[in-house]
């Protein structure tokens, strides 16, 4: 009798869920999942592509391994080139003719800002958006769209806080992307600074994206005189700001933004020697860093890269960024059961509480609420010695 017990209350408390109501709809049903996506696999930023195809092979091995509560995931991505008007068509193909369920890791703050009405209007979710901008955390205005990582302006008060402990008579040169996620990161760094920020930044540019590089910029900042650059820049543009810099003997105290710190897509093609000295911020596990060697998640990670995407550099840190924000909507997924409508996902999207995923630095939870989207709000700063990133001082959550 007592032997009985055990399993006759675990099957009396699990005989809610086995038998709740499902609840589709569209791009939901007994065998499948479907969900949207759009990535630069061309054009200027096609650098982040890599986050795409890692994605995508998330999902296959999740499909091997039997799906998401018995679903299969179909992950339907396409090639925005990192222009707006396409991620607008490409998005509404997927919402009316491929009846998805939602979109996720959309990529790009130019490329979501041109959806953001679309979804909310259509009440589809834009989920976990690849793009740190302020405004996704915004659900009284825009409930269906939800960030993931550590927000722009957050980071640049993070460098805005460094330079004045280290170098509080800075001469500060900021180049930056001519569009909201630039703007943003300036905005931030300008906070961080405060009364001081006029007096010590010497100079701003900035670039479009569809200039074939940065070089002009890079000869007039150092013409500035300013002994620190920050360097708010996509893949492309980083790699020859970090170059050009390096060329012309100029060697300010560099902080590049966190959106382009990939050893393997960025500071290999602008020279290892030339990115020493770098320092951005972090908030997941480096796959070049030699202190998560031995890390039982990276060498996970490191098996699914062999396994399931091959073809991809195990030097690039947007693999393993893919990785992780899959492994968010995963749990996402799995919290929604059988309810599997666009409400719901967002209800679960927005009640995550302290969900620890094993390739984030250690002690960065993902944390949100009905009037908090921001998952990740903590990050530590790190520097580039000539081969990898070494991490320094604390981990550092928004506002403390």
């Amino acid at each position: 009798m007592i032997r009985l017990s055990v399993p006759l209350l675990a099957f009396a408390l699990a005989a809610p869920s086995a038998y709740a109501q499902k609840k589709y709809d569209p791009g939901a049903s007994d065998t499948e999942i479907r969900i949207g996506n759009t990535n630069p696999y061309s054009g200027p930023a096609s650098a982040y592509g890599a986050i795409g195809k890692s994605i995508a092979a998330y999902f296959r091995m999740v499909n091997d391994q039997g799906g998401i509560n018995g679903r299969k995931v179909n992950f339907i991505t396409y090639d925005d080139g990192y222009s707006p008007p396409k991620t607008v068509e490409m998005v509404r193909k997927l919402v009316e003719q491929d009846q998805v369920l939602f979109v996720f890791q959309t990529l790009g703050t130019p490329s979501n800002t041109a959806i953001h009405k679309y979804m909310n209007t259509r009440k589809v979710p834009q989920l976990h958006v690849a793009t740190g901008a302020t405004k996704w955390n915004d659900p009284k205005n825009y409930p269906w769209t939800m960030g993931w990582q550590p927000n722009y302006q957050t980071e640049g008060q993070v460098y805005a806080r460094h330079i004045l402990q280290t170098k509080p008579d800075a001469k500060i040169g900021i180049l930056f992307q001519n569009d909201d996620y630039g703007k943003d990161y300036v905005k931030g760094l300008k906070d961080g600074l405060g009364d001081k920020a006029k007096s010590m930044i010497v100079a701003e540019v900035s670039y479009e994206v569809t200039e074939p590089t940065v070089d002009s910029q890079i000869v007039q900042l150092q013409a500035s005189g300013a002994n620190v650059f920050f360097n708010v820049t996509t893949p492309k543009f980083a790699a020859q700001a970090i170059r050009k810099a390096y060329d012309i003997g100029w060697k300010p105290v560099h902080y590049l933004n966190n959106v382009s710190t990939s050893v393997g897509s960025v500071l290999t093609p602008a020279g290892l020697e030339k990115s020493a000295g770098l320092i951005t911020t972090a908030y997941y596990k480096d796959p070049t860093d030699q202190r998560w060697a031995d890390d039982p998640a990276v060498k996970q990670w490191q098996g699914f890269m062999k396994k399931y995407n091959p073809d991809a550099n195990p030097a690039d840190a947007f693999s393993m960024y893919g990785y992780s924000v899959a492994i968010t909507v995963h749990q996402v997924l799995k919290q929604a059961g059988n309810e599997l409508t666009r409400e719901n996902i967002m209800r679960q999207a927005a009640s995550m509480k302290d969900y620890r995923v094993e390739t984030l630095l250690p002690r960065i939870l993902i944390n949100t609420s009905k009037d908090d989207y921001a998952p990740i709000e903590a990050v530590q700063l790190q520097r580039f010695n000539g081969k990898q990133w070494e991490l320094f001082g604390d981990v550092i959550s928004s506002g403390h």
